[in-house]
């Protein structure tokens, strides 16, 4: 097991993460099965909510289930439907409709088992729920497994924009099972690849390097398991090195959104039917470096680097046919990270490096979308 501590003033907690893929599950010293025992540590409440959606609660809901009962917790569950497009404030009702019937109190825990959707559901309903109780993130996806169960964002969508309506609250554990990635589709394992090459973009040059070393990044049974290991814990831990030096996203933190702000557009204007999270945010990122290019920020045998690590995570870096560029200008004024009514983007300076500007003229973005 590697365990990364999150750093924070108010509560650290723990991202625990095995090495099922790497050692051979039978030797594996972490699974979802030790969730029970993991939470039974942390001297939390005996009332537990667990949150998933059919398709996951089908294929491990039972393991954690028992796990959570032998340690002693009180257990009832929640499935929402799956799918960015259920992100809402009425699939948020059906947790509180839940807790409410389950008596559900300040001590009790809310279980997010699934994907960066349902993680982000539950985590905002545990920091609503009588004004905040425990949560604990059990990611199945490699995207949340990397990004979406660290760092305590929690929200849903707004009809007019991504995740414009959310709280920050901390889990109290992130349990990642490697194992699991073995039932992910593999649309959604690409889309988890998007948010590790962002790592290697702002961040991490030596996992950047690791991967372009790789034959192929677009399917994990072709992937070394040393690589999924290096990808799991070097991506977990510059998401905590982050978010322990900006919890709320003052400064710092907001690199992490590269590639996010064209692509969360593209997810708002698609109806989160066309394209997924990460394959919007590889788009974002090729536009970003695009962008960087023309601002003379950086070198072009660099983008064209970033480019092929995302086409060789099997990820688009063109728009998607028919999108209107102008809609895509007119949405960015209403991303979070607008201020002062300018669009802020985050663009590399080199691989490992980027910076935070508000100075990107709206036709520079107009033509590198033309280009797309």
């Amino acid at each position: 097991m590697t365990s990364i501590s999150v750093n924070l003033p108010q509560q650290s907690y723990e991202i625990a993460i095995g090495q099922g893929i790497a050692s051979q599950a039978a030797q594996s010293p972490l699974s979802i099965d030790q969730l029970g025992e993991k939470m039974s540590n942390l001297k939390l409440g005996r009332k537990v909510l667990l949150v998933s959606n059919p398709t996951i609660f089908k294929n491990y809901g039972e393991r954690v289930l028992a796990s959570l009962e032998a340690a002693g917790f009180e257990v009832v569950s929640c499935n929402l439907s799956a799918g960015e497009r259920y992100k809402t404030l009425n699939s948020v009702q059906k947790i509180y409709d839940t807790a409410l019937l389950n008596r559900i109190e300040r001590s009790s825990t809310m279980v997010a088992l699934g994907g960066g959707v349902i993680g982000d559901m539950t985590g905002f309903a545990a920091a609503t729920w009588l004004r905040g109780i425990n949560f604990v993130q059990v990611p199945t996806s490699l995207l949340a497994m990397v990004d979406a169960s660290i760092g305590g964002k929690t929200g849903v969508n707004h009809p007019q924009g991504k995740n414009l309506i959310g709280a920050f609250h901390q889990p109290r554990l992130v349990l990642i099972d490697p194992d699991v990635l073995k039932t992910l589709p593999v649309r959604e394992f690409r889309a988890g690849m998007a948010e590790v090459i962002k790592y290697g973009v702002i961040w991490d040059a030596q996992l950047f390097a690791e991967m372009e070393q790789s034959e192929r990044l677009d399917q994990l049974d072709y992937i070394k398991p040393e690589l999924i290991e290096s990808i799991l814990t070097r991506s977990c831990q510059a998401k905590a090195d982050v978010v322990g030096k900006d919890e709320k996203e003052a400064g710092l933190r907001a690199i992490l959104n590269y590639g996010h702000t064209i692509g969360h557009a593209i997810e708002s204007l698609t109806g989160y039917r066309v394209v997924n999270h990460g394959e919007a945010v590889a788009i974002g990122m090729v536009a970003a470096g695009r962008i960087a290019v023309k601002l003379g920020m950086w070198q072009k045998e660099e983008t064209e680097r970033q480019d092929a690590l995302i086409q060789k995570a099997g990820l688009p870096t063109q728009l998607p046919s028919g999108m209107d560029i102008e809609a895509i200008i007119e949405a960015l004024q209403v991303d979070k990270k607008v201020q002062a009514g300018k669009v802020r983007f985050v663009l590399p300076t080199q691989i490992g490096v980027v910076t935070v500007t508000d100075q990107v003229p709206s036709d520079i973005i107009r033509q590198v979308l033309q280009e797309m």
